[in-house]
């Protein structure tokens, strides 16, 4: 079994970036015997599931993470020019707390710092950094971005913010690439501050296609993603280096003058363990008030739906069960619910009236209902769809039935 395990790995799913596709990694490890390897697209998470499940499939310990970019100002920050280059840096789940935190920070990048590349922050960092494992990333991260603006002492204490926040999970990240002077220096110097601060070294090799003639190809790619063309000079390129998927016997012979950085690979790979509950249901919390049960909140706000939609008043709904048409309504109210309850789908129904009664409240125009779900009155009474099942006939149980065991399918369409 190799000693060396690739942590700093991209996938097509880095896109116009990485340009192996993950069976083709899970594929290329399996040859070289690694028992692990990791995957770290640029600021996204689309391939961990894919790359979860083939890894398991050939017996290879799936190491998930992400490299991050870093907004050097703040992800709230979106200056023309300014805040175009945010930093890099390499984020590896230990457990599951690590992965859900690494699932935050993504969703954050997106959600509050995408400029041009969804990007975190300090802020965030300092706040979801348990679980994780933090690699210095290449020669855009801020630690060799430091290194070669030539203020070491700067230097050291950027290193040492690092440590203090991420303590024995930190490591200084070198890799080899002779034909990068600025790669050279880096190494060199990150070797001398991890004896000088006592942070351990890791040694990567930044893949981003699968073998040395690919480079071409993945040239390509940049070119598209830079809007640049292949005879262009002033452009990112990665020609004249080998950023493919390197043996460990090519790996431990490169860094033959530092072998703790090989072994630290090792190290990383056997406290990187993460299980993922694959094909089970994990709705969002819904926060329901005053304590009450989701099928209890549920049936509070159907009861509510009634005064609006049929003009029934709440207090003495069951008082008119005499009148055919009122208990044709509640004994189809009565019945759905206790579907509901049994198949515990509430919390969906719940979570699905909240965002629809939202966009309504907010002048999003939502559309009356479609689908099997227009055949719920729980729907109709919550403001889901403006329907009336009992008016066309339609049947509840296309849509949900004692016997279902999949997730509902509400469809919306919003304007």
């Amino acid at each position: 079994m190799s000693q060396f395990i690739h942590l700093h790995v991209h996938s097509h799913y880095s896109l116009l970036d990485g340009l192996a596709k993950i069976d083709e990694l899970v594929a290329k490890a399996k040859k070289n015997k690694m028992k692990a390897l990791a995957l770290t697209d640029h600021g996204v998470m689309y391939g961990i599931v894919e790359f979860y499940q083939k890894c398991k499939a050939s017996d290879i310990k799936p190491i998930l993470g992400v490299e991050a970019y870093i907004a050097r100002y703040g992800r709230h920050n979106k200056r023309a020019k300014i805040d175009e280059r945010p930093y890099h840096l390499v984020l590896l789940a230990k457990n599951k707390t690590g992965y859900k935190n690494l699932l935050k920070l993504t969703t954050l990048a997106h959600l509050e710092g995408f400029y041009y590349k969804p990007r975190i922050d300090w802020e965030i960092l300092e706040k979801y950094h348990e679980g994780l494992i933090a690699l210095s990333a290449c020669l855009n991260g801020e630690i060799p971005n430091s290194v070669l603006n030539g203020d070491l002492q700067k230097t050291e204490e950027i290193i040492l913010k690092y440590k203090n926040l991420f303590g024995e999970d930190f490591y200084l990240e070198i890799q080899s690439h002779p034909a990068i002077p600025e790669q050279e220096k880096v190494n060199q110097e990150l070797i001398n501050l991890s004896k000088k601060l006592n942070i351990p070294l890791v040694a990567t090799n930044d893949v981003h296609y699968l073998n040395p003639e690919d480079a071409e190809a993945q040239d390509v790619l940049l070119c598209l993603q830079t809007k640049k063309k292949i005879e262009d000079k002033d452009r990112m390129c990665m020609m004249g280096e080998d950023y493919s998927f390197r043996s460990a016997e090519q790996m431990e012979k490169a860094f033959s003058d530092v072998p703790e950085a090989i072994l630290n690979t090792q190290k990383i790979a056997e406290i990187c363990n993460v299980e993922l509950e694959l094909g089970k249901i994990t709705l969002p919390h819904f926060e329901v008030p005053n304590g009450k049960s989701a099928d209890e909140y549920l049936r509070e706000l159907c009861y509510k739906g009634l005064e609006k939609r049929y003009g029934l008043e709440m207090s003495n709904v069951k008082c008119q069960m005499s009148n055919p048409k009122i208990k044709e309504i509640l004994d189809r109210l009565e019945y759905e619910l206790s579907v509901i309850a049994k198949t515990g789908f509430a919390p969906y129904f719940l979570i699905v009236q909240d965002f629809v009664n939202w966009a309504k409240s907010n002048g999003i125009v939502v559309g009356p209902g479609r689908g099997s779900a227009a055949g719920s009155i729980v729907s109709y009474l919550t403001n889901i769809t403006n329907i009336d099942p009992l008016v066309y006939n339609l049947l509840f149980e296309r849509f949900l039935n004692p016997e279902r065991v999949t997730m509902p399918d509400i469809d919306l369409d919003f304007t």
